[in-house]
């Protein structure tokens, strides 16, 4: 009986050790991948992500207790840690976070180390997820490093993506700056119980409304008017929320629990759950895609070739565009 197949019998090692083999990239963990896809589509992906200190790894902790405690559901957390500069392996500090969740066969939580990829997810984070949708797991959660500002890859990933804020970090828009306050679907103010809460409260909600307008206001003839917009706007019908959080003492975790399943009905009702799934799978073959012709390309070209076209590229007697189109044509001496 092959790895999947054990797998899809509940086996919980074969899950280990197939994890292993995807987060590897071995061709055993590729084939697994090929024979469970066709099992995979069911589990609610969420995906946290949020600058460093806002609390990420204890508010993902307090949601997977709150799923499997008051719903019952098969939880997995995916945590993209930091590479360790020493042995190249991931910190493991989430693990450190959510001891809470040690002993309960329900959840199965993986740390992954990031491997020096950007947008706060691994190379190979993808496949962990479909391992454990092809599991049974029913919610995923994928918890991204935390370098704040190249973490929009975990919304192609996921179908709810919560952001989370916290006071006292410095600007309170911080993620308007780093652009991933528009991959929210849900923003969470975390450390609600720390002075600045307010202000941080409202500059979000003031980023809203410029990204949502709920009214218009122009001048005609020298006289204030003021026009509602429209109650749905075409691009979507769906504007964040702002929720309060104290992870450390559960503060919030229900209420944020019922907006993520009101998100996820929403997905369903308006048909975006299959167009953000269409969207993932599209992104995850452009990746794998991309990879693949790098290395046929880099099989095909002599290492010799390649450095010569490197060095007019240095010595700027060749444009790399120029280069690349030479390379790729094979016209280049």
């Amino acid at each position: 009986m092959s790895l999947a197949e054990q797998l899809l019998s509940g086996n919980r090692l074969a899950l280990t050790r197939l994890l292993t083999q995807v987060e590897n990239d071995t061709p055993e963990g590729r084939a697994a991948l090929t024979e469970l896809f066709p099992h995979t589509g069911k589990a609610h992906l969420i995906g946290v992500t949020g600058a460093p200190g806002t609390g990420k790894s204890s508010l993902v902790n307090r949601l997977a207790l709150h799923f499997r405690r008051q719903e019952e559901r098969r939880v997995a957390v995916v945590a993209v840690d930091p590479s360790s500069p020493f042995t190249g392996g991931a910190v493991l500090g989430d693990r450190v976070r959510m001891r809470d969740l040690s002993g309960d066969t329900g959840v199965f939580i993986r740390s992954m180390a990031s491997r020096g990829s950007l947008g706060g997810l691994a190379r190979t984070t993808a496949g962990l997820v479909q391992i454990f949708d092809a599991a049974g797991f029913d919610t995923i959660l994928i918890e991204t490093v935390g370098a704040g500002q190249a973490e929009v890859e975990v919304a192609r990933l996921a179908h709810t993506t919560l952001v989370i804020e916290a006071p006292g970090l410095g600007d309170d828009v911080q993620a308007i700056k780093a652009g991933i306050l528009e991959i929210a679907d849900i923003l969470v103010v975390n450390k609600a119980d720390r002075p600045g809460v307010e202000n941080t409260l409202k500059a979000l909600k003031s980023v809203l409304e410029l990204a949502h307008p709920v009214r218009h206001v122009f001048q005609h003839h020298g006289k204030l008017e003021v026009v509602a917009a429209a109650e749905e706007p075409v691009y979507s019908s769906w504007i964040p929320p702002i929720l309060k959080t104290v992870a450390t003492e559960g503060e919030g975790i229900s209420e944020l629990a019922d907006e993520i399943a009101r998100h996820a009905g929403y997905l369903r009702e308006s048909g975006d759950w299959a167009a953000r799934e269409r969207s993932r799978l599209g992104s995850e073959l452009d990746a794998l895609l991309r990879e693949t012709l790098v290395r046929r390309f880099r099989e095909q070209v002599s290492k010799s070739r390649y450095e010569d076209v490197l060095d007019k590229v240095f010595q700027r007697e060749l444009a790399p565009w120029e280069a690349v189109k030479m390379l790729l044509n094979g016209r280049f001496e």
